[in-house]
């Protein structure tokens, strides 16, 4: 029996792909296909880009971008990185309010991985540092392939942990439980090996899950005093209120599809709206009912997502 010829995988400079870093490689990284890619490799939500050559005092940052969390920053070299962009990194990360650092080159000095790792083991949890290598690839005349490597990232557990007992000696039973909760509920999804993915857990009544679009998103939440969780859609943007009667027009069709009734609150007081629903008689009290409640959150935050993402994306 014949075997087909197999392939020689050949490594691409990047230079071959993007001769200018502003001029080419910048727009294609800026791309919503390649913003994706590169949030999947680090495992964060969806990146929404918010612009390119964005201003910051006198100077300006390769690519701005938003997710739930905030405002996220990513700078970019064709080469090996130097002294001069780790500061710009962090002249950006301050001048922004930035909540994620995103740092893409050729290769990173040993130096460098070194700083950015101190910086994720010594600032707060609001601020979170990643440094990427870019490889270009191919099999004899097959088009170029892009890779994203992980050189560096926050050690969330680490971090986390160590602010979480700090905090607990003030911390109320509540908080505690609430904190457990989540904890559980993220440990739980990842060893069933889910493809929800939820913020990091903190000591408070609800946890974000994106979808597809900042300013909106789903929120988890837990009520200790009206014993229930929940799950809702949650809409905090410019233009909260025409976005939400543009999807209470559709009413009857995404019940149809959830094959549930949801509470719709334009909450005409405040600036935001919430679409919910709702597990009733679940006292967050009775730990050995959290299974029960992990898995109704994530068969609600999964359907949730399948009917809504798609409509999110269209609102005007």
């Amino acid at each position: 029996m014949s075997k087909a010829p197999l392939g020689k995988l050949e490594r691409i400079s990047l230079r071959k792909a993007w001769a200018h870093e502003a001029g080419e490689f910048t727009p294609w990284l800026a791309q919503a296909d390649n913003l994706t890619l590169l949030a999947e490799t680090l495992g964060l939500d969806e990146l929404e880009l918010v612009g390119t050559e964005h201003p910051v005092g006198d100077f300006k940052v390769d690519i701005l971008c938003s997710d739930n969390g905030g405002k996220v920053i990513i700078e970019n070299q064709l080469e090996k990185t130097n002294h001069t962009h780790l500061g710009q990194i962090l002249t950006y990360a301050a001048g922004v309010g930035a909540r994620k650092v995103i740092w893409v080159a050729e290769a990173f000095r040993t130096e460098h991985v070194a700083a950015l790792e101190f910086l994720n083991q010594h600032t707060t949890d609001e601020l979170d540092f990643f440094a990427v290598e870019i490889e270009l690839w191919r099999i004899g005349d097959s088009p170029m392939a892009p890779s994203f490597n992980v050189v560096v990232k926050p050690n969330d557990w680490a971090k986390t942990g160590q602010q979480n007992a700090k905090a607990a000696a003030t911390m109320t039973p509540t908080k505690q439980r609430q904190l457990a909760f989540w904890t559980g509920w993220q440990a739980w999804l990842q060893a069933k090996d889910s493809p929800l993915r939820t913020q990091k857990p903190q000591p408070q009544h609800w946890t974000n899950i994106a979808l597809g679009r900042a300013g909106i998103h789903l929120a988890a939440t837990v009520h200790s005093r009206e014993k229930r969780v929940g799950m809702e859609v949650y809409i905090d943007h410019g233009n909260s209120k025409a976005m939400f009667k543009q999807l209470l027009a559709q009413k009857d069709a995404i019940e149809a599809e959830l094959k549930v009734a949801l509470d719709w609150q334009e909450l005409p007081d405040g600036h935001a709206c919430r679409i919910l629903q709702v597990r009733l008689e679940s006292p967050l009290e009775d730990e050995a009912q959290w299974p029960l409640y992990f898995a109704w959150l994530e068969t609600a935050a999964l359907r949730m997502t399948e009917v809504f993402r798609e409509r999110v994306k269209a609102l005007a």
